[in-house]
């Protein structure tokens, strides 16, 4: 166990980052983690359904990108458009920051608007003199790291098939995989957690402990919460919907709601919900490899994603992904 964000680091090649998807979503590589055994097994995606006994469930969050990443009308300044935070105001992270101070003006799809707070994150609270049209002027923030704009694909492959709830800046990316083929093979149900701007925020402090994490808003509903109970094991599929659950059972039993959640997972941590893992590779120094570290152990993680990397898997959103089982 380490609670230094150094002991989190990785190299990287530059060329493991996938900055575009495969043509067939089920097609990405899928590395098996036994925990107990400490084994790794090398298969594909379309594998994962023969991994599920009897009793499982997979828990898929369901939540749908926004074309949330606009420009103000002069170019100037690039935004991030987070949250919906009442009549034509929004919470927004700005580009470069310091040209948008307190009471600052701006303009965006020919709307002016008025900063009229800076949190302590950095983002402004911005009222709008009317309705932002994101859908006409908006772009889909695919993450920074690809390296590239977002193009004409970009549009049905950083949603998931299932997407349905809008309201995230960035895509559930352990969901990308799913066929309908494949999740008709697989008992399932599905949470709504709207993944929010601490996705492109690095931890900034050496102790991790001291690190804020970013509140994100979830809904389970009562059918899901149903069929939760009654499993006899969840897989989680993503580390969003880990939070929502682990949330959740950290306040006892998991029932039909509406909230928040700020919780940071990290070694250690006593594991309430989920009994295994579905997810990506994730970025160095990150909170997402801090998660699975607290799920698998650090050092089991460390391994693993040395040896992806001599195998040459593919990285991050549009990358191959992981399969933690007890």
């Amino acid at each position: 166990m380490s609670l230094l964000l150094r002991d989190y680091d990785y190299p990287l090649p530059q060329s493991l980052i996938a900055a575009h998807p495969l043509p067939d979503r089920a097609a990405s590589r899928m590395m098996v983690l036994h925990r107990a055994a400490h084994l790794i097994e090398h298969r594909h995606f379309a594998d994962f359904p023969s991994f599920l006994a009897p009793g499982d469930l997979a828990v898929l969050n369901d939540t749908k990108v926004i074309p949330a990443r606009a420009f103000s009308d002069d170019g100037r300044i690039e935004f991030l458009f987070l949250e919906h935070d009442g009549a034509n105001r929004w919470v927004c992270m700005a580009k470069p920051g310091r040209k948008l101070p307190l009471g600052a003006s701006t303009c965006v799809g020919g709307v002016p608007g008025i900063v009229r707070e800076i949190l302590p994150t950095g983002e402004r609270r911005i009222q709008f003199d009317a309705a932002i049209d994101l859908d006409r002027i908006g772009q889909l923030p695919i993450p920074p790291y690809l390296g590239r704009p977002a193009d004409a694909s970009d549009t049905e492959r950083y949603q998931t098939i299932f997407a349905r709830e809008p309201g995230a800046v960035a895509a559930p990316t352990a969901g990308l995989h799913f066929t309908p083929e494949i999740l008709a093979r697989v008992p399932h149900t599905f949470v709504t957690l709207h993944v929010g701007a601490g996705t492109f925020r690095p931890v900034q402090v050496e102790d991790i402990t001291a690190h804020t994490m970013h509140r994100e808003r979830f809904e389970i509903t009562p059918a899901a919460a149903e069929a939760i109970r009654a499993a006899t094991r969840l897989i989680a599929v993503g580390t969003t919907t880990v939070r929502v659950l682990e949330s959740c059972a950290a306040r006892g039993e998991i029932l039909p709601q509406s909230g928040s959640t700020e919780i940071f997972i990290h070694p250690p941590f006593e594991f309430r919900a989920i009994g295994a893992l579905l997810t990506n590779f994730h970025l160095p120094k990150s909170t997402l490899l801090m998660l699975v570290s607290a799920f698998a152990g650090r050092e089991f993680i460390m391994d693993a994603y040395a040896q992806a990397i001599r195998e040459r898997y593919r990285f991050f959103s549009y990358g191959d992904c992981m399969l933690i089982l007890p």
